[in-house]
């Protein structure tokens, strides 16, 4: 969300960046904005002036009243004073009243006005527009056919789609034996690399109240993606960034604890609105799937270089996995409102012969800091707003994908790579039962 202020100064930027964003729909909320602020302000200049004068004329009220019992002419005089001073609170409360309908209005469409994108971000309409930066590893494609994913799992007597079907509908699945063991390999393995970077290990609520909600992310995004419990003030986390930046909602951070450096994991769950194509059948696009996150919470002028920290450590992890990758710039079209630049790290698929989403880095300025209303208190004791940032460290359903895929054998069988091995108990190899 921008600053009310830096849209008043600055209109015409604001509507050059929601073009950029290809959501021309969107530019009558600026004038409309803008013209709701003119009347706020009007408004709490009114009843500033009003509280100003209020405590004048109610020492008159007392000076006239005493003056009255001298001077029974003085009683007139009195009584007309405080005939205003019902007058003005009576439209001092109307003015509070106002100013609180106004805020609401202006928040309520500040929300909607897309963060200002990156100078470096390039312009497109959708992802088709994203622009390739750089290859890790070498992709290789097999002399033999590679089966579809849940195929290889089935292998192994690893996934039982059916049976989660029954029991909760399509986007569910089991995942049994040394799949399932590999699964949670992945994970900790994520969790211990990123300790070793310095980042702190958390496990967050996998629930939150609304006003984290809208804090952490687009009205668009939250109705597309998030679970409500019925009846209470509570929704499923989609990713545990919302509940990790949620964490310092209305806080005061001290400017010596930054930067934040969090790795989480939780249990994430979509709604995963709208059709797919047939590459997201399987375990590639599910309503529930397990996570292990980065965030970071950072001075505003460090968030850059953490952004190109984070991705590379998601590089850095998928190639100690033997599994090539590249990264992706996401364009202006395909950045959610919040963010100011965003990148995906692509996967290897042999069997499709190209690559696909496994990682997500972005950074979204002061965007959620102002949304929360989290502070930091500087050396100087002056407060400003942190950036933060968050990027997947590894979604195991599709990092089974990618990892399976590159490392199956002729025979069936499936590499363990030598940093899941311990993870593993030592298993070197999968071996299909069928």
């Amino acid at each position: 969300m921008l600053d009310i202020r830096f849209v008043r100064e600055n209109p015409d930027l604001v509507k050059e960046n929601i073009k950029k964003k290809f959501q021309d729909a969107k530019l009558p909320l600026v004038d409309e904005v803008l013209k709701l602020d003119a009347e706020n302000r009007a408004a709490v200049s009114e009843a500033n002036e009003l509280r100003a004068s209020r405590n004048a004329l109610s020492k008159r009220v007392g000076m006239l009243m005493g003056q009255a019992k001298k001077d029974p002419s003085k009683l007139q005089e009195a009584e007309e004073a405080k005939a205003q001073v019902k007058a003005n609170a009576d439209r001092l409360a109307e003015l509070e009243q106002k100013e609180t309908e106004l805020a609401a209005q202006i928040r309520h469409i500040m929300l909607q006005i897309p963060n200002i994108i990156d100078p470096s971000v390039p312009i497109g309409p959708d992802d088709s527009c994203n622009v390739e930066v750089e290859r890790f590893g070498e992709p290789v494609v097999p002399d033999f056919e590679i089966p579809y994913h849940t195929e290889i799992m089935e292998s192994f007597g690893g996934i039982d789609m059916d049976a989660a079907g029954r029991v909760s509908g399509n986007g569910f699945y089991y995942l049994l034996g040394d799949v399932a063991r590999l699964h949670e390999a992945v994970l900790a393995y994520a969790r211990d690399f990123m300790i070793g970077k310095g980042f702190t290990f958390c496990i967050p609520p996998f629930m939150i109240h609304g006003n984290v909600v809208e804090g952490v992310m687009s009205q668009t995004d939250m109705d597309a993606m998030m679970y409500k419990i019925e009846g209470e003030d509570l929704y499923l986390i989609g990713t545990s960034e919302h509940s990790m930046i949620g964490r310092y909602i209305d806080q005061i951070i001290p400017e010596a604890s930054l930067p934040q450096t969090l790795t989480s994991y939780s249990p994430c769950f979509r709604k995963e609105k709208g059709a797919h194509g047939i590459e997201e059948r399987g375990v590639y696009r599910i309503h529930q799937f397990e996570k292990q996150e980065m965030i970071v919470v950072c001075r505003p002028e460090d968030s850059m270089k953490w952004y190109d920290q984070m991705w590379k450590y998601s590089v850095e992890l998928f190639r100690s996995l033997d599994i090539p990758v590249r990264q992706l710039e996401c364009c202006s079209g395909d950045l959610a409102d919040l963010k100011v630049k965003s990148c995906d790290i692509e996967a290897w698929s042999p069997r499709q012969q190209k690559y696909f989403e496994v990682c997500s880095c972005s950074n979204l300025g002061d965007a959620q800091a102002r949304r929360l209303k989290m502070r930091v208190k500087g050396a100087d004791g002056r407060m400003y707003l942190p950036h933060t940032l968050n990027n997947t460290v590894v979604a195991p359903p599709r990092m089974l994908i990618a990892l399976l895929e590159n490392n199956l054998q002729a025979d069936g069988s499936v590499l363990i790579p030598k940093v899941l091995q311990p993870y593993m108990g030592g298993t070197e190899k999968l071996v299909p039962k069928q």
